[in-house]
Parts: C-alpha cells; structure tokens; sequence
C-alpha cells in the first residue's frame, strides 16, 4: 500500500494527462497562456495505462481521476479509460474537465468506462465568463454538462471557484441552476497554484463566506460527518435533502489529516500533495528500463515521504514552482 509516516493510505490517483489547456481562467493562468511542455516530455499513452494499472493492481488504487490542463485535449483519452476500466479489481474511474468538448464526446467516455464527471463553473453570466477565462465559451460548458447527464456520467459534479469583486454574488444562482438539473455543486476555495503567484488571501471568498451567503436563500443542515470520510466537501443537506451542496475549505479548514490523494503529473511525476515542492520522477526511470518492482518501491519510498500538512498558513509556506494546470487537479 502507499503509506505516508503519519498512517494516512493513498487510494485516489490524480493522473494529469496534459498541461494544455482551451481556457485562461485568472486563478489558474494570465492570458497569453504558458510554455506547454514538450510532447516528447509527456507520458505516452502506453506508459500512463502502465502506471495506472501499477497502482491499481500492485499499490491499492481504488479510485484513478483523469484531470489536466485539459484532459479532453489528449486524443487517447478514451484509450485511456478503456484500459483503467478493464484493471481488476476495477476502479472508480472519473473525469475533472472545464467541459469543452464533453458534448461530443461524453457518449464515447461513459461507453470506454468513465463513471462521471466534475465540471468547472463559475459562473452563469457570459460576460463574466470572458472576463475569467479570456474564452466566450460558456455555452459549451452548459452543452457539456447537459451531455455528461444525459450519457449517465452520474451524480454530475459542479466545481466552483468564488473571487471577491468578480462572481461571488453568484453562489445562490449556480445553486439554483444546479438543483434544478440534478447536479452536485461543490464551491472550492481559491488556493495559492496560479502560474502568476498573485494568489491573495483577502481575495479568496472563505468558506464561512460562502455558507453564509446560501444561508441567506436556503435552508442548510450539515450532513453525518461520520460519511465524508476522506472527502474534501463539507456536505449540507439543502432545504431538507436529499439535494446537497459542499464546500471545500481547502485553505481555511485543511482536511490534510484524511487526505488520501496522489498525483501522477503529465510528464511521469509523483506528488504526494499537491503542494508538494518535491517530485519523483517515475518517466526516467521507466524508459531506462525499471521494472514494476523498482517502479512501485519508487512511489512507494514517494508517498511516504508526504507531510502533515500544506502548510499554507506557516510562516515559512512557499507556493509551488508549476501551477495547477501542471500538476494536475
């Protein structure tokens, strides 16, 4: 298994298939984009299915998440599920996109063997949409979340990010637009991975923010805390159930001590957190010719070495060098 110092057990791999991404969402990255990495650099699609199916049958991987960049950027994408669907014992198998593109190719993913999808939303106002992902494609989002639900990529997941000044008079809209069609939105606290390094905190709407500002419209409950497990979102019951909203205090209220997260970057590296400031790179080794053995005691010897925490709030913390589009989400 893959076990940090501190008894934690990693079972949810993160595998970012591309740092490319079709948006330039503010939080994320400035407007003219970033130098992608080489295509030589990345995983091939032969050697990502090797490493998923290492984790899974050899290093007790229960549930693999395909995120980017943009993972529906990546041609070999339901190449790629196909593969992880046929590991055993078989995964949970899902999918973090911005949903450009999912409308024509969700049919395609739920029949490789994708289970369901989160989907970036931040906003239901077009113009605000542009503003934050310099793309006027918000129609597309919409499409793709439509499809996602009607290809039974189910429950369909809402990811949102709130920014002071600029969407955060949105939450009880994107609530509402979500429990009208049967989607589980989940509002995330913005954290410190732009390739800018502006990240502020006065600028990050909190998670007591957002609470309060669906209060105002709704009824919440918290729901057993004793099911989150080791999920990230707070879960609240709206108006009495069974729909529910969560919240992910990524920064203000860290769930670091359940944690049960590793990531596999798009060029071959372990992170065992992701803000790690450390990697391991398994690409080398593999295209030297290592073995699963040598491959798995890597990851292995990497997990363990995780920390207790992100450490956002120590005096010393340090941002890591690549973004979020890089590491993958």
């Amino acid at each position: 298994m893959l076990v940090d110092s501190f008894g934690r057990v990693a079972t949810d791999l993160r595998v970012s298939l591309t740092d490319r991404c079709n948006l330039r969402c503010t939080y994320c990255m400035p407007p003219e984009g970033l130098d992608w990495l080489p295509k030589p650099d990345l995983l091939t699609a032969e050697e990502i299915i090797r490493l998923v199916r290492l984790g899974v049958e050899r290093l007790g991987i229960t549930e693999v998440r395909f995120t980017g960049g943009e993972p529906l950027l990546r041609r070999e994408l339901p190449e790629i599920v196909a593969a992880a669907a046929a590991l055993r014992p078989r995964p949970q198998i899902s999918l973090t996109t911005n949903g450009i593109g999912l409308a024509r190719l969700a049919g395609v993913l739920a029949e490789a063997g994708l289970d369901r999808v989160n989907v970036s939303l931040d906003t239901l106002d077009r113009e605000v949409f542009v503003r934050l992902a310099h793309r006027d494609r918000l129609r597309d989002v919409l499409d793709g979340l439509a499809a996602a639900d009607e290809a039974g990529l189910t429950p369909v997941k809402v990811n949102a990010v709130l920014m002071r000044g600029i969407n955060e008079s949105e939450a009880v809209p994107l609530l509402r637009h979500c429990l009208d069609r049967g989607y589980e939105l989940r509002f995330i606290e913005q954290m410190p991975l732009d390739a800018q390094h502006g990240w502020r905190r006065e600028n990050m709407v909190t998670a007591d923010e957002i609470i309060g500002l669906l209060k105002d419209s709704f009824d919440l409950t918290e729901d057993d805390p004793a099911a989150r497990g080791s999920a990230p979102a707070e879960l609240f019951l709206v108006d009495g159930g069974p729909a529910r909203v969560g919240v992910i205090g990524s920064v203000t209220r860290p769930f670091c001590g359940t944690c049960d997260r590793v990531r596999l970057t798009a060029d071959g590296q372990i992170r065992n957190c992701l803000f790690a400031r450390e990697e391991s790179d398994l690409r080398t080794a593999m295209r030297s010719g290592a073995s699963d053995d040598d491959l798995a005691a890597r990851w292995i010897a990497a997990v363990a070495r995780k920390k207790a925490g992100h450490g956002i709030d120590d005096p010393g913390f340090l941002q890591p060098a690549r973004p979020m589009s890089a590491i993958g989400g």
